[in-house]
């Protein structure tokens, strides 16, 4: 920067994300290896393609949310999603500080859980290039666990750089999806895409397994709002963080039920929900293992392309807590050249890198179950306080049919949650609980920033 630079200059973000690059962060988010590892889970959730009703109401549900983000995002636009929203709308209140906390508490698991799945779906391909290597073992582990400390690392740079970049790897995402969409219905056999005899009665439809099939489809969806969490660097905030949103998840979701239509169409679903690589279970049994080998391949940079993204926006979350005087002082260090939250990136790297251990099916129940009480179902609750109680704030992009979309995406949060099972319902008791105590510990030494808002 060239003249007269304000003495704390440095310490802010550049706006740099139009809205193609807030597109393509959310799109190379959300298409990342979820589908080409999720798909034998989902199937087996319901015991069949009929699984694909999760599917659409999973669609359904991030829609009518995506219009909650939406709102939110154009009427608060800032760094930190969630965070930024709940600290806006609760903060006003004196018990309504412990819930940004809490937020970005659970968020550095559940955050850096999701992270950790993409990893995990990797290594599973690279088992499949490489047949001496074992996923489950140490070795394959310590390979994913060091691959996201280099992500993290190749992170540290401008996030104008970072934008045009996320354009780069969203194409590759899509092109790897529309490989398998075009290979898929040029060899569909309809006579495979069967379903048992109690999924065409309604009485005895398998509504018990509908909850975990749509928890998988809901994280496979995860990433829609991507660029709430760069509020600060997205230019004319107002018109992009909506039109992102809302083009991302529609986007997506017409890709992922012809995705799956198309796999379904040519690996007989009872061998798909066996497979722990169906994309390549899926390219070998079309054209041999030398083009699955390959197909890998692009899965693996599809995957890395996502992983690259999340770590971006969700670096963003903790930085904003800590500027706000809501978290620990120290994830609000900028780094002073490339400005970019330094110690909050290689938090989130670090704890992704640790998270890559766990097994994929508790990592992905739970990065989607403990998140919900207090992020999705929290700022639903935040939007209509904010609509009631603050009718003088201009809302520059308004949901449609409000407020039916937000009770009908609150409706299916809850479903999901008492889906869960009893393991992942306890987890998420002990992170709230912790972060609960942490937060009256920390307040003890700490005073809070003082809150904008009057009371």
């Amino acid at each position: 920067m060239q003249g007269n630079t304000p003495p704390d200059e440095p310490r802010q973000l550049v706006r740099g994300l139009g809205l193609l690059q807030a597109t393509a962060l959310n799109v190379a988010n959300m298409v990342g290896v979820g589908p080409f590892l999720t798909i034998p889970t989902f199937l087996a959730a319901m015991h069949g393609p009929h699984a694909l009703i999760a599917w659409i109401i999973a669609a359904v549900l991030v829609i009518c949310d995506g219009l909650v983000w939406s709102e939110l995002g154009a009427a608060l636009p800032g760094s930190g999603g969630t965070y930024h929203f709940l600290r806006e709308i609760f903060g006003r209140y004196p018990w309504g500080r412990i819930l940004p906390f809490l937020f970005i508490w659970q968020f550095l698991v559940t955050g850096t859980l999701e992270l950790a799945s993409g990893y995990i779906g990797v290594l599973e391909y690279i088992a499949y290039i490489f047949p001496t290597i074992k996923p489950e073992e140490g070795d394959g582990k310590f390979l994913i666990a060091g691959l996201a400390l280099v992500i993290t690392l190749a992170l540290c740079r401008r996030v104008t750089v970072v934008g045009w970049v996320s354009v780069a790897l969203c194409s590759i995402s899509l092109t790897t999806v529309l490989v398998v969409i075009a290979c898929g219905l040029a060899n569909f056999q309809s006579s495979l895409f069967t379903f048992t005899d109690y999924a065409l009665k309604p009485a005895d439809f398998p509504f018990g397994g509908l909850g975990a099939a749509m928890l998988i489809a809901i994280y496979d969806y995860l990433g829609y709002y991507n660029v709430c969490h760069l509020g600060d660097e997205v230019k004319e905030p107002a018109r992009t963080i909506p039109r992102a949103v809302i083009i991302s998840v529609l986007l997506v979701a017409m890709l992922y039920l012809t995705m799956n239509i198309a796999v379904i169409g040519v690996v007989p679903w009872h061998d798909a929900m066996q497979s722990r690589d169906i994309g390549a279970a899926f390219m070998e049994r079309l054209y041999g293992r030398d083009v699955a080998v390959g197909f890998s391949w692009m899965i693996i940079v599809t995957a890395l392309a996502c992983v690259f993204v999340m770590t971006l926006g969700y670096s963003r979350i903790p930085y904003a807590a800590a500027k706000g005087g809501d978290f620990f002082a120290v994830f609000g260090w900028i780094h002073p050249r490339g400005r970019y939250p330094l110690v909050s990136l290689l938090a989130v790297g670090g704890l992704t890198a640790v998270f890559c251990f766990l097994p994929f099916t508790k990592v992905v129940n739970a990065a989607v179950t403990i998140r919900i009480v207090v992020q999705f179902i929290g700022q639903i609750v935040a939007l209509h306080v904010l609509r009631t109680t603050r009718p003088d704030k201009p809302l520059p992009f308004r949901m449609y049919l409000y407020p039916l979309p937000s009770l009908l995406a609150l409706a299916g949060w809850v479903f999901v949650f008492v889906s869960s099972t009893a393991e992942v319902l306890e987890w998420t008791a002990y992170v709230l609980g912790s972060g609960a105590y942490v937060y009256l510990l920390w307040r003890a030494f700490t005073p809070p920033a003082p809150s904008s808002h009057p009371h």
